[in-house]
């Protein structure tokens, strides 16, 4: 992978966001522009309909009340490691199907970059911010992800 294209600004400001409103994709993709982007990578991670073979209605996500202050943490880190801008929003409460949960954004010099800072703050996000997931089936039963 090439190295991180240093023309990119010294952002010290962070978008990081924990809400219960529809998140702002928009915000999270401008927060990761600059001159220096020649590619910009968004990533949606959207309520399905499915899990593990199982018909699913609705999602429930709660959250730790410092889990904004671990979102922030983990972009800081991803900045930090890659070089590249970075940005996220989770959502929290109860969602439905077709509703964003996640939205995460990378903005690098060069396409492999961005898709590769964008998975890495994905990846960072689903281990270490206390959010937590329940999936409420059609068939009445609720379960907790990842607990």
């Amino acid at each position: 992978m090439p190295s991180p294209d240093r023309t990119s600004p010294d952002r010290t400001e962070l978008y990081a966001v924990v809400s219960e409103a529809p998140l702002d994709a928009e915000a999270v993709r401008r927060a990761v522009e600059h001159d220096a982007s020649g590619a910009v990578v968004v990533f949606h991670g959207v309520v399905r309909d499915h899990d593990g073979g199982r018909a699913v209605r609705a999602l429930d996500y709660r959250g730790h009340p410092e889990a904004e202050r671990f979102l922030a943490d983990c972009v800081r880190r991803i900045r930090e490691e890659t070089g590249f801008a970075v940005a996220a929003a989770h959502r929290v409460g109860d969602l439905v199907i077709g509703d964003v949960a996640l939205v995460a954004a990378a903005g690098a010099g060069h396409r492999a970059q961005a898709f590769d800072a964008c998975e890495r703050l994905v990846e960072l996000v689903k281990q270490e911010v206390p959010i937590w997931k329940r999936q409420h089936f059609d068939d009445g039963v609720s379960e907790w992800v990842g607990l």
